[in-house]
């Protein structure tokens, strides 16, 4: 092999060492930019409770039969320490969707993975709207607006819409807003919206309302799109008056059901 040969092929090792190096790096920024987008601050100003206290009065879907009871187990009196036993449907009160739910074979609610969990909050107001239309669904132009005030939706986020539903519960007639025929109206997600989030690859959907899905829903598609991608639902959050559009953070804690299409969650904001 002449001399020339060998500096070429030399050359054109070198060149791919460097292209390596350099993909790698472009790699590790993109992957630093993702953490940093999601970083929390070093310190929080207050924690806030989204939840509903689980119990027999919380509003339940309609023909879900006996949602919720609890019953003494045990009794200061006859046992010296106190104990109930209770049971409830996996979607009642405050909960957690897994995309068990819909998507067979998908993750059930013990196997989402921790950092899933937690993320910053994405909160898209539409209580004037949702005033306004009681079948409102969020609209693309939305998720444009908070974009234009906050930056892109970071990857990682758990999207809040902020209905201003909560202030109806626990009046079930209200909050299920059934009409003559038996058709439920409240707002929700359209699927237009759900799209445009996982292209922005959030973790998770969560409303005030008894479903991410508007109330004259039949086919349930936000929740065929969105469990389809991986993400959870929290449904029935509480007053979440407190939260800033951005810079607050979620955690969602849900009971770790065994095989769980989902189950009842305690929610908490950390408020910068």
């Amino acid at each position: 092999m002449d001399r020339r040969r060998r500096l070429a092929i030399l050359t054109a090792f070198l060149c791919a060492i460097v292209a390596t190096g350099t993909i790698f790096r472009m790699r590790e920024r993109s992957e630093a930019q993702k953490s940093a987008s999601a970083a929390p601050p070093a310190a929080f100003s207050r924690i806030v409770d989204l939840g509903h206290a689980l119990g027999p009065d919380n509003p339940a879907w309609p023909g879900d039969d006996k949602p919720f009871e609890a019953v003494e187990n045990a009794s200061f009196e006859k046992d010296g320490y106190f104990t109930r036993k209770f049971t409830s449907l996996e979607h009642f009160g405050t909960h957690l969707d897994a995309p068990a739910h819909f998507i067979k074979g998908a993750w059930t609610v013990d196997q989402i993975p921790t950092e899933r969990l937690y993320g910053p909050a994405v909160v898209l107001d539409v209580q004037v709207d949702s005033r306004a239309n009681a079948d409102y669904l969020l609209s693309t132009e939305k998720i444009t607006q908070w974009e234009a005030r906050h930056g892109r939706i970071p990857h990682g986020s758990i999207v809040v819409m902020r209905t201003g539903w909560a202030e109806r519960w626990p009046d079930t007639a209200r909050y299920r807003n059934m009409d003559a025929a038996k058709l439920m109206h409240f707002p929700g997600y359209s699927v237009e919206a759900v799209k445009v989030l996982i292209d922005r690859g959030v973790y998770g959907l969560t409303i005030d309302t008894l479903s991410v899905d508007y109330g004259p829903s039949k086919d349930f598609p936000v929740h065929h799109i969105s469990h389809g991608a991986g993400l959870f639902h929290v449904e029935n959050l509480a007053d979440l008056s407190a939260l800033p559009e951005s810079g607050a953070y979620l955690v969602v804690a849900p009971i770790k059901l065994e095989g769980g299409s989902g189950g009842p969650a305690r929610v908490f904001a950390l408020l910068p």
